[in-house]
Order: C-alpha cells, then structure tokens, then sequence
C-alpha cells in the first residue's frame, strides 16, 4: 500500500507510558504521520506535555479517553495480556493495521484473534512478511537484541548450544512503580532476575525454530538489572570452528541489505545506540568459542523505534522514515 502521498493517521492505546511516549516523540517527527488520538484512561484530557515533560513547547496534544477518530495504524502500548482485553472490548475498524508492542500475540498459537493473524515483526527476519501484513506483533527488547545475535550462524545451520547473559536498563521494566525501580535500590547495584525462564525466550526460539527448520540447541539466558536508565548489552558465547574472519563475513552477507544492524570486530559500547534504532554486533574468538556482543536502545530499536520501523514497511515508505536519530554518547 503506497502511502507516499497520503500521511498516515497513527492512534496510540496506553500513550502515557514509555513506549507510548517514545512513539509520540518519533511520530511528532516523522514527514509522513499525523497522531490522530493517543488514549490513556487515567491521563484523558490533560496535555500529553504534563506526562512527557520532555515534548513541552512540541505539541498541544491531550490525551483521550478512547479512539477518538478513525486512524489507519493503530500501535497498542498497553502491559501484557492487555492488548488482547482491549481489542475484545473495543470494536477497532477491519481496515486499521494494529502493531503491538506486547507480547500477547508473538508466538504462533497465540497470533491470532478472530480473523486478525499476526506477523512477528523482526525486519531483519520477516521484512518481506511484515510488508505484506495488516498486524505486527512488535518483538521483546531481549528478544530483538539476542536474535540479531544469532540469526546469522542460524541461517547458515551453524548454531550450536548458546549461553547469553544481557544487562538492561530500569526502563525496561516499564513505569508502574515497583520495588526494584526505585533509585535507592538500583542505584550502585545489579542483580540476575528470572534466571533461564525469561518470558522472551520462548519468541527467540520460534524464530530459531523457523531458521534452523529443526529443533534449536539449547538456549540458556540470564538477564540482568542495570544501574543505568536506557539500553541493552548482551553477550552470547558459543562453540564455532570457523575463524573470525568466516563468522564476520557471514554476519556482513546477512545484514548488507538492512540499514540499522552493523556487525563488526571493533569493541562496543552501550551509548553509541541510545537514542537510536541502531543494533551493533561486535564479534571476537577466543580458542574455540565465539562471542557476539549486542547493544540496542530497548526503548527504540527494542519497542517503539522498531514498531515505526514495522509501520514504515507496512505502509511502503523507506524503512528508515522517521528514525534518523543521533545517539547522546556523552
């Protein structure tokens, strides 16, 4: 669907959070958006500036109650397990693309609902299906940096027994106020949670299971909380025979053609991709094991940056629309 001459009408359900705010920060800028509505129950009427301070002087948006107006895509930001109760309670016009942002239809046996199926919108995998797709299931921000890791060994059949261990920032346990956000306990401090049973797991594997056409080796994570606000870094070690040189030119023939993965054997930091949808892999070996580093921004290139992403292909417009960001660095 050609869009090119037609800006498009984006609704946010559950705007007040931050992967609502981070939409409405890149759809204010994107040439080829209008927000129509961006909803939250508990914010309705006040100005979306009151909430997201940081778009004072940007746009005398209000929050609504509920769908406003008729949009075209419709991005669903609420928790998990709530993108489904809004869509049985609410009645969302057969034409509006949805693109969720949680994790209530990225597996296959939940990727569906009534006639609505959902593509698992990883560009660097599905970008030809996300194309063609009406609904996104937007990927986890573990999920998104740990694939990227990993879709190229296994593409080529050559993913053996992986451990990952990934540290990300407080954003990514959301806004709703809880122990381990407060800044007395995170400051000066990490900590291993949900160790080997993290909830992306399960999506990570479904795209291995797909790749490999096989049963995937085993896949051991243990994500970490970091003292920090924004970002993932995430290290998957593994036994390769190859030498460095074969497993870089791989991973540079894999992501040629996709504009915000850059793999490379120069160390990586955290800050050269928040505030970005960039994704860089860094690559080193040592004896018979492999390393892949990851670092993304888990509120961009984990959420919002790759659900416009998701958009801009769904939609027909450059892939990159919108999201020629700058990382702060210092």
């Amino acid at each position: 669907m050609d869009q090119t001459n037609h800006k498009i009408r984006a609704g946010i359900i559950g705007a007040a959070g931050y992967t609502g705010g981070e939409l409405i920060r890149l759809l204010l800028r994107h040439p080829q958006v209008n927000i129509a509505y961006a909803q939250s129950k508990s914010n309705a009427g006040k100005p979306v500036a009151s909430v997201h301070r940081d778009l004072a002087g940007d746009t005398e948006l209000l929050f609504s109650a509920g769908m406003d107006t008729e949009a075209d895509v419709l991005f669903l930001c609420a928790g998990h397990g709530e993108a489904r109760a809004f869509l049985t309670a609410n009645d969302v016009p057969a034409q509006t693309r949805l693109i969720d942002l949680s994790q209530d239809f990225r597996l296959s046996d939940t990727a569906s609902f009534g006639p609505r199926r959902f593509v698992y919108g990883l560009p660097e995998w599905q970008r030809d299906a996300i194309r063609t797709a009406e609904n996104i299931a937007n990927p986890g921000c573990f999920a998104t940096a740990i694939q990227l890791a990993l879709l190229p060994l296994a593409k080529a059949g050559q993913l053996p027994e992986v451990h990952v261990t990934a540290i990300t920032g407080a954003t990514g346990g959301g806004q709703a106020l809880q122990a381990t956000q407060h800044f007395a306990w995170r400051a000066n401090n990490i900590s291993a949670y949900k160790t080997l049973t993290h909830q992306h797991l399960g999506e990570i594997r479904q795209s291995l299971r797909q790749l490999l056409r096989r049963e995937p080796e085993p896949l051991h994570f243990i994500p970490w909380r970091g003292d920090f606000t924004r970002g993932i870094f995430a290290s998957a070690c593994l036994a390769y025979s190859g030498s460095l040189a074969e497993a870089g030119a791989l991973y540079r023939d894999f992501y040629r053609d996709h504009p915000f993965t850059h793999p490379g054997t120069e160390p990586i930091d955290l800050k050269q991709v928040v505030n970005t949808n960039k994704c860089l892999l860094f690559l080193e070996k040592v004896e018979d094991q492999l390393v892949v580093h990851s670092v993304i921004d888990n509120l961009l290139k984990g959420a919002s940056g790759q659900a416009v992403q998701n958009m801009n292909l769904m939609f027909g417009l450059d892939e990159t629309a919108g999201l020629h960001l700058k990382a702060v660095n210092f």
